[in-house]
């Protein structure tokens, strides 16, 4: 059996997979009736992605929270009925784990800062041609050849504007990869 860690049994279920593994179905809002307190007549746990929170009751937490207190168990039962497995005295392995689980986070911390100062040098680049456009075409004879190419220029980075301060993440990154 291969190990889990908790991370990776985090990423690999839903908060919603773990609701339904007991038999509970979300309605489209993501609520359940909530299995910790009696005479819930509304449904009144809500199920989000990775964690659940109780309006009723107070209850809340996250997979293993819900599998702890549905199985009246304690972490390391929830843990292992997730698909962890506890091997005792194997601290390197741990280790190795850990380093490589950091090494993953401090990739991904890298890769999102970058992607932030391109979106920001990215954004000052469109903003000042579009500044230096509508100066250059006030100045000119409306509808002669150069005039209608420093429009369509214009347009086209005014459309990158947009992305770039509205849009989503999957354009702003679509239009990183065409700039690279």
């Amino acid at each position: 059996m291969s190990r889990l860690t908790v991370e990776e049994i985090k990423a690999a279920y839903s908060m919603r997979d773990i609701v339904e593994r007991y038999g509970f179905h979300p309605t489209r809002a993501g609520f359940i009736p909530c299995p910790f307190h009696s005479g819930d007549r509304q449904p009144s746990l809500k199920v989000y992605d990775r964690d659940f929170h109780c309006h009723a009751c107070g209850a809340n937490g996250d997979i293993f929270t819900f599998v702890q207190m549905m199985d009246d168990v304690d972490f390391r039962t929830a843990y292992q009925s997730l698909g962890g497995v506890y091997e005792k005295g194997n601290r390197k392995a741990s280790m190795i784990r850990r380093r490589q689980f950091i090494i993953e986070k401090q990739a991904r911390e890298k890769a999102e800062r970058q992607f932030r100062e391109w979106r920001a040098t990215r954004f000052l680049q469109v903003c000042r041609l579009l500044r230096m456009l509508d100066e250059i075409c006030r100045n000119m004879e409306p509808f002669t050849d150069e005039w209608e190419a420093a429009m369509n220029m214009r347009q086209d980075n005014w459309y990158k504007y947009l992305i770039l301060a509205f849009g989503t993440r999957e354009e702003q990154e679509d239009m990183r990869e065409l700039d690279e």
